[in-house]
């Protein structure tokens, strides 16, 4: 794999810059009964099989290394909320908002939208420590009620313990062949040394801490938000860490239940504290027997 993205392809307008347009590919479109199925994404309501949102985040670091320089992989987050859903090797462009010059500490806007203005997620990116919350962090204080929980009602509020996490190669290898945005770092010596994970891949290794969590078998899920940080990154392949989860909450809207959770990636060595991610699961309702009505 080697670098695509040429400097010349990312376009400056307005105080925007706007990455060039890239064919998210659904990786799992064969995994039958799943969001990502276009029969069963069609009987719920989409278009056809959803594309994965952490696949969407993987379009974003060309643009945010342009924006912060090669130490948004060192502080760097980028927090996003879904809106509408892509399907296969559907073109969308990123776009983000331009920093301040020679920021430091600094939050700028990020999204992506298809080519009729249709808004795919929405979020923000920062660098450092900056003063405002991430769009995540906002979404999470909003006041909700918890309301009837058929699908989730095994979850609650509480600490999830820690698993060991590792990016092996032979894993990483199924996205990196069809990344949109691939960049060297990915597969071989980078600043820091050795290979970087991006995004998309450490919510990968992330997510690995849902095994702790009675998570429902009879019911639909997907991606509803993520934020991934870099808290003394990168993170790096082929690396042992070890990744802890806390439930921070639970909720429900007309069509989905859905949960807040967070996770923090640590260096087992050491204890240093390396990348968070902040994630909220939807649950369809429509896909599950316990709100089906007789």
């Amino acid at each position: 794999m080697t670098t695509i993205h040429t400097e010349a392809e990312i376009i400056e307008r307005d105080g925007v810059l706007i990455g060039p347009y890239r064919r998210p590919r659904n990786l799992s479109i064969n995994v039958r009964g799943s969001i990502h199925d276009d029969a069963t994404a069609q009987k719920l309501g989409f278009r056809g099989g959803t594309v994965a949102g952490s696949i969407h985040m993987e379009q974003f670091p060309p643009v945010l290394v342009r924006s912060f320089g090669q130490r948004w992989f060192e502080t760097g987050s980028l927090s996003t909320y879904f809106r509408n859903a892509t399907t296969d090797d559907e073109a969308v462009p990123a776009f983000a908002k331009t920093p301040p010059p020679d920021a430091r500490d600094a939050q700028i806007d990020v999204w992506m939208e298809r080519d009729d203005g249709t808004r795919v997620l929405e979020g923000t990116a920062s660098i450092g420590d900056p003063a405002e919350p991430s769009m995540l962090r906002r979404k999470l204080a909003e006041s909700r009620e918890a309301g009837e929980q058929r699908i989730l009602v095994a979850l609650q509020p509480g600490e999830l313990g820690a698993v060991p996490v590792r990016l092996k190669s032979e894993d990483a290898r199924p996205r990196l062949d069809v990344i949109t945005e691939p960049l060297d770092w990915y597969t071989a010596a980078s600043p820091w040394g050795g290979a970087v994970v991006n995004p998309g891949l450490v919510v990968h290794m992330m997510v690995s801490v849902q095994r702790r969590m009675p998570l429902p078998a009879d019911a639909v899920g997907l991606y509803g938000a993520i934020e991934v940080r870099h808290l003394a990154g990168p993170v790096f392949a082929e690396r042992d860490y070890e990744v802890s989860g806390t439930i921070l909450a639970v909720g429900q809207t007309p069509k989905t239940e859905y949960l807040w959770y967070e996770t923090l990636m640590r260096d087992p060595s050491d204890k240093r504290e390396i990348a968070s991610m902040l994630m909220m699961l939807r649950y369809m309702k429509a896909s599950s027997p316990l709100w089906q009505t007789a």
